[in-house]
């Protein structure tokens, strides 16, 4: 067995593995007689089948699975050995030519990209902008109204409002406005003038009050979807599409009422005894949402940093003709076209990705359990807070972040991104952040102006 590499200018080269009939005869017919032993053939006790048939049968099937493991092991282990920093995986030459049937020995040659040598050292003389996004009074007086919306409750009221709910009860009228009297009759229903889709029949609730009679087409209204007339006329699916119009006496009207400023309000929103009066709950508030900008703010600096450490490295040279095999064997529905129009954009997200790679490299940057977890239960809870579930308990946080990890859909996702995490957390720390301090409207016209 021969394994010969040929390096072909800075990021390509060529493996080849040679094979001679002695280098895998003795597995091969040691795999023969292990599918002699394992699989019954008419006639013959197990492990007593003529090798001869044995040949016949499962010959060329084996020597290629024996030849197949060979070649990917010897591959696999030379790259290893040698610290080869391979880019995608290895290629079978397009010259390669294998005839199991009429060779006994075989050559394979494989083609490679290898990564390009460079190096980048971080230091303090390096400066990357870094954006602090100032908290604004109107933020927190929006951010307060917001809560106080969340965490209110709806009470008696006199005037039906857009964000009402009123209940009453309806009837099924004919062209004429008259009762229809084999028509739909509901003994009390729910309407939401909100949710209704058709802004004239949300108009004619607006500013009515208690016995005031509604006629309505709950068919516009709900925009034809069968689900919600089923449930406002409360009557199945089969029955429910109706275009007549209706009548609604409402018997009850109930308004929104922003949560009073008090010590329940506080609890929910920041978590128990967090804050004991107004000026604490703001100061929190105010806490809050500077964290919650700071990650922007993070998420900034790693566009900025990419784009100042790129131009540090410069152009890095790729295998270029070899990624763009690789990436059209491995694509789905893709096609030399547009793996050429794509490749800019791949290319550039390579070569920031071997950036990143060395500087963790250089400064020793690696993840750890803890790590994982920590990410794992800011994704938790973020979950949870796109419900409106805040403050929960760490228990509850935790089994569901354990339960993230443990699934192979975000584990692999979690570790990366801690891995990426630490890595720009890193590069936070040995260069000079050239701070600027910006409204969330100068802000977004960093990402408006690009």
């Amino acid at each position: 067995m021969n394994v010969n590499f040929e390096k072909i200018g800075n990021v390509n080269a060529t493996l080849t593995v040679s094979f001679v009939e002695d280098d895998y005869k003795d597995e091969v017919k040691k795999q023969l007689n292990e599918l002699g032993r394992k699989r019954p053939i008419k006639g013959f006790r197990p492990g007593h089948v003529p090798a001869a048939m044995l040949q016949k049968i499962y010959g060329n099937q084996v020597l290629t699975q024996v030849i197949d493991q060979m070649v990917s092991r010897e591959l696999s282990k030379y790259i290893v050995d040698n610290k080869i920093n391979v880019l995608g995986e290895p290629m079978l030459n397009k010259d390669t030519r294998v005839d199991l049937n009429a060779e006994k020995d075989f050559e394979f040659k494989f083609d490679l990209g290898i990564a390009p040598d460079f190096d980048i050292e971080l230091s303090k003389d390096i400066k990357v902008p870094y954006y602090n996004i100032q908290v604004s009074q109107e933020m927190i007086d929006n951010q307060n109204a917001e809560y106080r919306k969340r965490y209110g409750r709806q009470v008696p009221g006199e005037e039906v409002a857009e964000d009402s709910l009123v209940r009453g009860a309806m009837v099924e009228l004919n062209d004429d406005g008259s009762e229809k009297e084999d028509g739909i009759k509901v003994e009390r229903t729910v309407v939401m003038p909100r949710y209704l889709k058709d802004e004239e029949q949300k108009a004619k609730f607006i500013g009515a009050k208690v016995n005031d009679n509604i006629v309505f087409n709950p068919y516009k209204g709900a925009d034809g979807n069968i689900t919600e007339l089923a449930s406002m006329l409360n009557v199945d699916k089969a029955q429910a599409d109706v275009h007549s119009d209706f009548k609604i006496q409402l018997e009850e009207i109930l308004v929104s009422k922003d949560a009073d400023m008090d010590q329940e309000f506080f609890d929910n929103v920041l978590g128990h005894d967090q804050a004991k009066d107004e000026g604490e709950y703001f100061d929190k508030l105010k806490q809050m949402l500077a964290a919650q900008l700071k990650n922007d703010s993070n998420y900034r600096f790693t566009i900025d940093a990419e784009q100042v450490l790129k131009g540090i490295v410069g152009e890095l040279e790729l295998p270029d003709e070899f990624l763009k095999r690789f990436l059209l064997a491995r694509a789905e529905n893709a096609d030399e076209k547009k793996v050429e129009e794509d490749y800019p954009r791949t290319k550039s997200q390579l070569q920031w990705q071997l950036i990143k790679e060395k500087i963790a490299r250089n400064l020793e940057v690696k993840i750890d359990s803890d790590d994982k977890m920590r990410l794992a239960r800011f994704l938790a809870a973020q979950q949870f807070a796109q419900y409106g579930m805040t403050n929960l308990p760490d228990d509850v946080v935790d089994n569901y972040a354990h339960k993230l990890l443990e699934d192979e859909r975000y584990s692999t996702e979690i570790e990366n991104r801690a891995f990426e995490d630490k890595v720009f957390a890193a590069i936070k720390e040995n260069v000079t952040l050239d701070e600027h301090d910006v409204s969330v409207e100068e802000f977004n016209k960093l990402f408006s102006a690009e």
